[in-house]
């Protein structure tokens, strides 16, 4: 335990380059986690982006046993699944089963390719739990040209994609394209998704892209506060969790998800404690 809380050789690791470029690959990651996260939220697709990442993991797996790059691998089986499950799972009540039916297909056959895989047991543990350190130029620019997409995808479609996502129903009655809105929206989180596996695992995914909007959507009902504040919480888990994971040199998972989990329970209690002030500020 004792190895986990000591970051005596944090200061001198903050010198390395590829440090440098694992913190920026972190900035980059909690920024798009952090636009995403609230509509993903409120369009209740927590699930599916569990979905993605595992079938992004799933694509990696292929890649790792094809001997090509795993990033693109992840890449094609992400943005495959996010087109399945926007085309397939348009209705609320449709999506759960379609992403089950699909993801326990994707699961399993990603599971059979690694164990097919002869080489580095060390490469089929870095799918799951991912390595930020191993962040390199290439993959720097690609999480960046990420973002620019997502930013940009965000300027045009925001409004009508909030819409859709608060009340898809009256949405479509107003002429809003919900459906095309879903497949763009899929794609992004697949997008998103692929590239954040690589760095920080399909299992980290989950926390990264969904709870900072869970925990921001408790304190808040304006969009924009929302958003705000979900980009923060994603880049102080994420840019925190590579910081105190440096010296103990252990995977980021347990620092990045121990602070994201303590953002969203301060947030519960913030709202908690608001509620009993709001009622006597009526009364």
């Amino acid at each position: 335990m004792a190895r986990l809380f000591d970051f005596s050789g944090t200061g001198a690791l903050l010198h390395l380059s590829f440090v440098r470029t694992a913190l920026l690959a972190a900035a980059v990651l909690g920024l798009i986690a952090g636009l995403l996260a609230p509509l993903i939220v409120t369009r209740g697709m927590a699930f599916a982006v569990h979905g993605t990442a595992e079938l992004s993991f799933t694509g990696g797996a292929a890649a790792l046993l094809a001997g090509v790059s795993v990033g693109l691998g992840a890449v094609v089986g992400a943005l495959v699944a996010s087109v399945v499950f926007g085309l397939l799972g348009l209705r609320h009540r449709e999506r759960d089963s379609v992403i089950g039916v699909v993801l326990a297909f994707g699961l399993g056959l990603g599971v059979l390719m690694l164990a097919l895989y002869q080489g580095r047991t060390a490469n089929k543990f870095g799918l799951l739990t991912g390595s930020i350190v191993s962040v390199d130029s290439t993959n720097l620019w690609l999480l960046t040209g990420c973002a620019v997409v997502v930013i940009g995808a965000l300027l045009v479609y925001y409004r009508p994609l909030l819409f859709a996502s608060a009340d898809p129903e009256v949405a479509a009655a107003r002429g809003v394209p919900v459906r095309l809105l879903s497949i763009v929206f899929a794609v992004l989180i697949g997008l998103s998704t692929a590239l954040a596996v690589p760095a920080v695992g399909a299992i980290l995914v989950l926390a990264v892209m969904v709870t900072p909007g869970a925990a921001a959507a408790r304190v808040s009902s304006n969009p924009v506060v929302v958003t705000v504040l979900a980009v923060l919480f994603a880049e102080v888990a994420l840019v925190g969790g590579v910081v105190l994971s440096l010296a103990p040199g252990v995977p980021i998972s347990g620092y990045v998800t121990t602070l994201i989990f303590l953002c969203y329970v301060g947030c519960r209690l913030v709202a908690r404690f608001r509620r009993p002030a709001a009622r006597l500020a009526v009364a």
